[in-house]
Parts: structure tokens; C-alpha cells; sequence
């Protein structure tokens, strides 16, 4: 989730202190005591137009150290995992410009907000959040960016690779006759992997080699080595400086490669070597959890919408936001005041009704709200990606899976399952378009 892609951001950003960034690499001294040269950075590599400096490669590694010492996981070879560092920032720089080139900008406000749940899942205010990280020696605006460019990184992925996943009926109706398709509710697993990638014009002596390499890692996990410490050194995945960790996913949204290979394994025991388009995995199983559920709590709801403008700045929008709450408390119609006020085209017209809500249906803050609200309460206004909202619940039902959502929810296990067999590959060949020079390290 990009929560705890951001939970880890943060981690990452806490560890900064401890290894501050290198801001002077050394001073060339001439014969003359008068004169003196002072070399502010190096660059490390040359990505396109842009570029990566050696004091960020410095300062990323010596800040994946610290993690790796606080997890007791033992740190491989330094220069490996600069290597490995280095290969991240490229990466990210790559996925970062074309951010950039695409317009993608991410609002103060959005940073607010994921700082806001991240401060909430540790149970703390978010001044109190950025009290410890400022405390950790992280200035805020370095946060910020970290944040900033996370999301940036996510929506670039997102519309680069979900954008050509499409599904026909075909394969929807297949996967609900499959076992996969019958298991919807299926557990929770937590996984690791390691990739030893192949690319798409990969000889049969270089198939060959990274099947050796594989065969190799798992003779070496099963005489005891630590899965993670080889990950961080051999995975060719984007979660290998994270040890491998993939975290929790749903079984269902597993390609159903991996799927084979975990059953019968019990927590704790690495699968045998698995072939994909991408190459050869191993998967660690950390642990499984969760079953079926049958009901789920639906909502029938309206909001009223406002968009903060050149006109009517976030201030004044909240106010009038208040302002129509006090309204409708003391009365008025829910009805008449959303076709008068709300800028929601899609329910104004309708006096602001969503009717029945269904998992997945709305933003993470709106559903939140709708759960965490009385019936009929107005709820007090809040902020999402669209603008600011007020929200009512008029209704709440427990209800079996309609073939509606059952379809919808296949649907998107599908894609996911897609999305997660297609983003390696598309990594590898952003990686393979874009000019890049290495500079010695």
C-alpha cells in the first residue's frame, strides 16, 4: 500500500541522522598555503538531462545501513550494495522526470494528509510526528520531499503500467470459475522475494547462468544464510534493498506462479526456484492470516462538494463549508442545499446522493468517514483529493456480495495481479531506454 511505502520513506528518513549528508567530499590543497580548491560534490551517474550525486549515493546507503543494523539483518558488501543504491536512484530519477515531463505535481495539501496518517498509525498527532523527525535531525522540508516524490514515483507507475492492463469478460468469467476465483476471500500472506531477472532477449547460456545463480541462493538458504541479506545483495526486484520484503498481499492478487509455488509451505519455508516473464523468483513465506467473510457494511450516503479556487480560497471554502453544516443542522434540506452548493456533478443534481456504497468505491478518507460517523450526523468538513467535503449516512445495511461487486472486486485482483507481473518489466525497459552514464563510485 502506499501508506507503508510511505511508513517506510519515513524510516528511511529518521535513519538520515545518524549518517548526516556528506556535503564536502574533500579540498584539493595547492603547493601555495593561499590556495585552495574545495570539491563540493561528485556525480555519481548521468540519467538523461539529470543527474545523481555522489553525496546523495553516500548518504541513501549509509541510511540503509542503520535499517539493516536496527533489523539485526547482517549488511552485505559495501560496494554491492552501493551498486544496488546507485541502480535506486537511477530508477528513481527516471520515474521522477517523467513525472516531471507529465505534468504530475503533488499539493502541499496531500502531504498533509499522508503525514496525517502517518502521525494516526502511530498514534500521534502529526505536530507531534514532526516534532520526532525534526528531533531525529530530519528537517522537515527533507520529509516533505521524500514524501512528495513517492507519490510522484506511485501515479507515474500507476498510469504507465496500469493504463495498458485491460480485462475482458472472457477472462473475468474464467477467473470466477477458477479455484483462485472461488478463494475471493482468500488470506493474507506476507512474502519476500528474490529476482534474478532475464531480460526478454536473454540467450540460452545467460537463462542458463541465472538459473546457476538462483540454484546457488537457495543452496545457501537452505545451509542457514539469512533470505534478506542475500536479497539486498542478489534480488534484481525493486524491493531488494527492503531485504525482499513484498509485505501483506492478498493471496488472490498473487500471479498464480507464485500462488503454486507457496501452497504446502508453512510460515517460515522458502519456495523452489519459480520461472516468470521476468525471470527466476524464490519466495520466502513470513506468514499467513485472515479468512472469508461473507457480509459486508454498506452505506447509503450524500456530500456536498466544494473546490477550493482563484475565487474562494481552502479558508473561505471551509468556512462556507461550516456555514452550510450549521444550515443543515438547524434543518434545512440536505436536498436543496447540495443542488444549490455542492460542485460534484455527478450527485448535485440528485441532492448529493451516492446511494449504497461498495468496498473500494471511494477515496480511503471518504470511507472513513462514512464508517466513523452516527446516522444522520453531518459530519464536520474534511479534505480529500477532490476538494473539501461535507458528508451524511442515512443508512446502513449488512449485506451478502451482490454479483455486481463480486465482478468488480474480481476485476481489480486481476489487474493487480497483472500490474504486479508487469511493473518489473516495465522498470527494466525505462532503465534500458534512458541515457546512462556511471561514473566511478
Amino acid at each position: 500500500s502506499m501508506d507503508m511505502n510511505l511508513w517506510k520513506v519515513f524510516n528511511l528518513a529518521q535513519n538520515k541522522a545518524v549518517y548526516p549528508a556528506v556535503l564536502f567530499l574533500g579540498a584539493l590543497l595547492a603547493v601555495s598555503v593561499e590556495a585552495k580548491v574545495a570539491v563540493l560534490d561528485r556525480v555519481a551517474a548521468i540519467v538523461n538531462d539529470d543527474i545523481v550525486l555522489q553525496s546523495e549515493l553516500n548518504q541513501r546507503t549509509a541510511a540503509i545501513y542503520v535499517n539493516l543494523q536496527a533489523s539485526g539483518t547482517q549488511s552485505p558488501d559495501k560496494e554491492v550494495l552501493k551498486k544496488r543504491v546507485l541502480e535506486q536512484l537511477i530508477s528513481e530519477r527516471i520515474q521522477l522526470n517523467m513525472g516531471f515531463n507529465a505534468g504530475v505535481r503533488i499539493k502541499a495539501s496531500e502531504i498533509d494528509q499522508t503525514i496525517a496518517r502517518l502521525a494516526a498509525s502511530n498514534n500521534l498527532s502529526a505536530q507531534d510526528y514532526l516534532a520526532n523527525v525534526e528531533a531525529g535531525g530530519t528537517p522537515i522540508s527533507d520529509l516533505r520531499q521524500e514524501i512528495a516524490n513517492e507519490m510522484i514515483m506511485m501515479q507515474v507507475q500507476q498510469g504507465s503500467v496500469m493504463r495498458g492492463i485491460h480485462i475482458s469478460e472472457q477472462e473475468l468469467n474464467n477467473f470466477l470459475n477458477s479455484e483462485a476465483g472461488k478463494l475471493m476471500n482468500s488470506p493474507d500472506i506476507n512474502l519476500g522475494q528474490i529476482l534474478i531477472s532475464v531480460p526478454s532477449s536473454a540467450t540460452m547460456s545467460e537463462i542458463a547462468a541465472a538459473q546457476k545463480k538462483l540454484d546457488s541462493i537457495s543452496t545457501q538458504i537452505s545451509q542457514g544464510a539469512d533470505f534478506k541479506q542475500l536479497a539486498i545483495a542478489n534480488s534484481d526486484d525493486q524491493s531488494a534493498l527492503e531485504g525482499g520484503d513484498l509485505g501483506w498481499r492478498k493471496q488472490a492478487q498473487l500471479p498464480s506462479l507464485f500462488t503454486d509455488a507457496l501452497k504446502g509451505l508453512m510460515p517460515g519455508e522458502v519456495s523452489k526456484s519459480v520461472r516468470s516473464g521476468a525471470g527466476f523468483h524464490l519466495l520466502k513465506l513470513y506468514d499467513r492470516r485472515g479468512g472469508e467473510e461473507k457480509l459486508i457494511e454498506q452505506h447509503f450516503s450524500r456530500h456536498i462538494l466544494l473546490t477550493p479556487n482563484q475565487i474562494r480560497n481552502e479558508a473561505d471554502t471551509t468556512v462556507l463549508l461550516d456555514e452550510i453544516r450549521t444550515k443543515l443542522q438547524a434543518g434545512e434540506a440536505f436536498t436543496t442545499l447540495a443542488k444549490e452548493y455542492s460542485e460534484d456533478p455527478g450527485s448535485a443534481l440528485k441532492g448529493g446522493e451516492l446511494g449504497w456504497s461498495t468496498p473500494g468505491a471511494f477515496v480511503p478518507i471518504f470511507e472513513q468517514t462514512m464508517s466513523s460517523i452516527a446516522l444522520n450526523e453531518i459530519s464536520k468538513p474534511f479534505q480529500s483529493q477532490f476538494g473539501w467535503h461535507i458528508l451524511q449516512v442515512t443508512d446502513r445495511r449488512m449485506q451478502d456480495f451482490s454479483d455486481k461487486i463480486l465482478r468488480n472486486k474480481a476485476d481489480n485482483l486481476l489487474r493487480q495481479r497483472k500490474y504486479s507481473e508487469e511493473l518489473q518489466v516495465w522498470l527494466q525497459k525505462i532503465r534500458d531506454e534512458a541515457y546512462v552514464e556511471i561514473k566511478e563510485i
